[in-house]
């Protein structure tokens, strides 16, 4: 089963106050970027993997999806969402993403927003979304971007001159990352990003963008904090079609 660090006391606390959990998808900085990919969603069936407080599942369905699917393993992140919506049309499923099981052809996008990277078998997973997808749907997801997951001990060095750099080692070293956030003993999946990409293609779907993100200049002149995001890329974005 994966971890559910999400249902942990002192981390649910903490990602609670988090921007992107108070303000929504206004208070994610990549959230233009991504919603930059999503197709015309009107008429569209839509599972979000790893849907947390359902903000995503709240919006599709505001751009006229015909029914969502809110997936995630974590009970006071559903009991979150399902206390945030009043709309039929929105389902909220609990479930363990390693051991998922979708229908086939079913779906027209299937978006997550930085879950993967806690997946150890993603390909087992990405496979049986592949088959879920009908002919021609999207696959959209982000993901911590590797060069921010790979270091063993992540967090900025600095220098006599107050310049930042981003340590990185074990890079080709792929496999489980344990950190301190929010909570002790966060385990995350690392994988390069070729392997990653490589995946995608060996099962099938056709990459249409990969990026990786940083702020725009509006967004530092609004936020000047974001800048240290262009010293490293934080997430990386994928779309691809099966």
């Amino acid at each position: 089963m994966a971890q559910n660090i999400y249902d942990t006391p002192e981390f649910f606390e903490g990602y609670s106050q988090l921007g992107r959990s108070v303000e929504g998808l206004a208070g994610a900085a990549e959230w233009p970027a991504l919603r930059a990919l999503i197709p015309d969603l009107h008429g569209l069936e839509v599972v979000d993997l790893g849907c947390g407080f359902g903000w995503f599942c709240r919006w599709a369905r505001e751009q006229g999806a015909a029914h969502v699917l809110g997936l995630d393993v974590s009970e006071k992140m559903l009991a979150r969402a399902r206390a945030a919506t009043s709309d039929a049309a929105i389902t909220y499923v609990r479930a363990d993403l390693e051991r998922l099981d979708l229908p086939e052809a079913s779906f027209d996008l299937a978006y997550s927003s930085l879950a993967l990277h806690y997946i150890v078998d993603l390909a087992g997973l990405l496979a049986k979304v592949h088959r879920a997808l009908i002919p021609g749907a999207h696959l959209i997801f982000s993901i911590e971007h590797p060069i921010y997951m790979a270091p063993a001990h992540p967090g900025w060095s600095v220098d006599r001159e107050g310049r930042k750099t981003w340590p990185i080692d074990s890079y080709q070293v792929e496999g489980p990352r344990r950190t301190d956030w929010l909570a002790k003993g966060v385990i995350k999946q690392h994988r390069t990003i070729g392997t990653t990409l490589n995946l995608l293609i060996r099962l099938g779907f056709a990459i249409s963008h990969v990026e990786e993100w940083g702020p725009t200049d509006e967004q530092i002149a609004a936020k000047p904090e974001l800048a240290e995001e262009r010293e490293r890329p934080m997430f990386l974005l994928v779309a691809a079609r099966r």
